[in-house]
């Protein structure tokens, strides 16, 4: 590290080393669940959906998929193809589209759980369950430093007004 110093280097370190295990852990998750005929994006947005209920925006979900609501567009036309996802109208806003799983998706989506709950065993069967605990705890504190900043608000012009 340009500093020299050991704590820069075990941070360079950690950064590296969470890029590569959600490259590897996405991998392997989903040469898995491949065998059902779902890329990672179908099978994310079918547990996101599960996990959030239904009943969500299109909007909400390209939001807890951290993508733009474009690129999922794609994908929910193909699960509302397949008979996993409906599309309705939101009775709180016309312009807006609700998604729910279909019954079709719930055998689909419980394999899919298992698959993940199977991998996460073989990653982590070697780790005493308090190094998980203190890994973790580790891992959520590096998430919070991670959060965008508060927003400010609006800021004031130069002679001291709000924008309306």
């Amino acid at each position: 590290m340009r500093d020299g110093s050991s704590l820069a280097h075990t941070q360079w370190r950690i950064g590296i080393t969470i890029a590569q295990i959600s490259r590897r852990w996405r991998a392997r998750l989903d040469a898995r669940i491949a065998e059902y005929g779902l890329t990672e994006a179908r099978w994310l947005a079918l547990l996101t959906l599960s996990r959030g209920g239904n009943g969500l925006t299109q909007k909400q979900l390209a939001a807890l998929l951290s993508i733009e609501g474009p690129t999922l567009v794609r994908t929910l036309d193909w699960l509302e193809a397949e008979a996993l996802v409906e599309r309705r109208e939101s009775a709180l806003d016309r312009r807006a589209k609700t998604l729910h799983l279909t019954d079709k998706a719930g055998p689909l989506i419980h394999r899919i759980e298992g698959a993940a709950t199977q991998v996460r065993a073989e990653i982590m069967a070697a780790i005493p369950e308090a190094e998980l605990a203190a890994c973790l705890a580790v891992l959520e504190r590096i998430l919070v430093g991670l959060a965008p900043p508060p927003d400010p608000g609006p800021k004031e012009d130069p002679d001291g007004h709000r924008p309306a």
